[in-house]
């Protein structure tokens, strides 16, 4: 049995269409080295760029166990494990064990690699602020919100759906 098409629906798919074309493009950006080495070069970070990204999803989502950073990055958990190994060896972060689950060892930022994000954040402060010179304020608040929401309806349909 066929399914109606609702009238006020007729929208949605060139809308998705649209969105996914900017999501693929946001990652292509936020996937190239030369941005990553632009980041580190303006904060005066010098890490190498596996490290970068997984020092810094450490400190935006952790505590974490090495599978879910693993998962989240999209990557193998040994090589997430090793890598995580040399952040715990450069002092950037630390190992402790999960409070429910004992087989858990969980990478939390340390100090040291706090401080070392905080310069990232300075720094992409400082480059997101030339990208929105020409937004007025309204729309860079407009765009953070609804990003927010994205990002968090995203994040359940993955709970839902495993």
């Amino acid at each position: 049995m066929p399914l109606k098409k609702k009238v006020q629906d007729t929208h949605i798919s060139p809308d998705l269409k649209a969105l996914h074309l900017a999501m693929v493009g946001i990652a292509s950006v936020m996937n190239r080295p030369r941005n990553d080495e632009r980041l580190l070069q303006e904060a005066g970070v010098k890490l190498d760029q596996a490290l970068f990204r997984l020092l810094v999803m450490i400190e935006r989502v952790g505590p974490i166990g090495v599978v879910d950073l693993a998962d989240r990055l999209g990557r193998d958990y040994t090589t997430i494990s090793r890598q995580v190994a040399k952040l715990a060896a450069m002092e950037l972060v630390t190992r402790r064990g999960n409070p429910q689950d004992r087989r858990i060892r969980e990478a939390t930022i340390a100090p040291k690699g706090k401080e070392m994000t905080d310069r990232l954040d300075a720094a992409r402060e400082r480059i997101g602020r030339h990208i929105f010179q020409s937004w007025a304020p309204q729309e860079v608040a407009d765009l953070v919100r609804l990003m927010g929401r994205f990002a968090s309806a995203l994040e359940a349909q993955e709970r839902e759906t495993g």
